[in-house]
C-alpha cells in the first residue's frame, strides 16, 4: 500500500494505519509501527515499536514465490509481535505466538500456536510451522520448508530449497527440508534440499545434512552421518 494510503492513529505514537484494519479488544501497538490495510489483530495481540504488518511482497519477475493471494495478514489471539519485525500480507500467526525482534515473515507462511521465532530469523514464502516450534537468533526457514509440531531449532540453521544456486528452469519445483515432529536441530546446522530429519532425530550443531536422517537418529559432521541414536530420557513425550 502506498504511505499515502496510509492514515495516523492516536492508538500509538507515530503508528501509521491501512484502511480495513481490524484492532481486536485489548490490543497494545508500540510506536512507529506500520499496519497495512486488512491486517487483523484478535484480542490481546501486542505489536511492539516499529513493526510493519501486512506488507505486501515485491518480487522479480521471474520468482517462484506464490502470488498474491489477496488474503490479509492474521494475528490470532494473545500473539506477540517484536519490535521491528516484518510480517506480510497473507501470513497466519497462531494464538499465542511469539516473533522475535527484526524478524521476518513472509507471505503464505503458517505459524502455529505458542511457536516462537527467534531475533532476525526469517521465514520464506509458503513455509509451513507447527505448534510449540521454538527457533533461535537468525534462522533462515527457506519457502516451503515444513516444520511439524514441537520441533527445536538453534540459532543460525539455514535450510535450502536450491541446490542449482538459481539455475532451474521456472517451472521447476522447489524442493524444501521437512523437519519432523519433535526433531531437534543444533546452531548453525545447514539442512539442504528436499532432506527429511525424522521424529526426534537429533542433528548437531554445524552438521551439513544431505540425506535423510532416520528417526530417532543422531547426526553429526560434513557431511552428516548417524552417530548413534537420541537417549531415551531426551525422547519428547509431549509434555512441553
Amino acid at each position: 500500500m502506498p504511505e499515502a494510503a496510509l492514515r495516523p492513529s492516536r492508538a500509538a505514537p507515530n503508528l501509521r494505519l491501512g484502511s480495513d484494519v481490524q484492532l481486536g479488544a485489548g490490543t497494545e501497538i508500540g510506536a512507529n509501527s506500520v499496519i497495512h490495510a486488512g491486517t487483523v489483530l484478535e484480542d490481546g495481540v501486542v505489536v511492539q515499536a516499529g513493526a510493519v504488518l501486512g506488507k505486501a511482497p515485491v518480487t522479480r519477475s521471474h520468482s517462484r514465490a506464490p502470488a498474491p493471494s489477496g488474503e490479509p495478514l492474521v494475528v490470532k489471539t494473545g500473539a506477540t509481535i517484536g519490535s521491528g519485525a516484518v510480517v506480510f500480507a497473507g501470513a497466519w500467526i497462531g494464538p499465542h505466538a511469539i516473533l522475535g525482534d527484526q524478524s521476518h515473515v513472509r507471505e503464505g507462511v503458517r505459524i502455529g500456536e505458542r511457536t516462537s521465532i527467534g531475533r532476525g530469523a526469517a521465514v520464506g514464502p509458503a513455509a509451513r510451522i507447527g505448534a510449540r516450534v521454538r527457533t533461535g537468533a537468525n534462522v533462515w526457514l527457506t519457502g516451503w520448508t515444513i516444520v511439524e509440531d514441537d520441533v527445536s531449532v538453534g540459532s543460525g540453521v539455514v535450510t535450502m530449497n536450491d541446490d542449482t544456486m538459481d539455475r532451474l528452469p521456472r517451472d521447476a519445483v522447489l524442493n524444501a527440508p521437512v523437519l519432523c515432529r519433535a526433531c531437534r536441530i543444533g546452531a548453525r546446522a545447514l539442512l539442504t534440499p528436499g532432506v527429511r530429519v525424522g521424529p526426534q532425530a537429533f542433528v548437531a550443531a554445524g552438521a551439513v545434512v544431505t540425506h535423510d536422517v532416520p528417526a530417532g537418529a543422531v547426526v553429526t559432521g560434513v557431511p552428516a552421518r548417524v552417530a548413534g541414536h537420541a537417549p531415551g530420557d531426551q525422547r519428547f513425550d509431549g509434555g512441553r
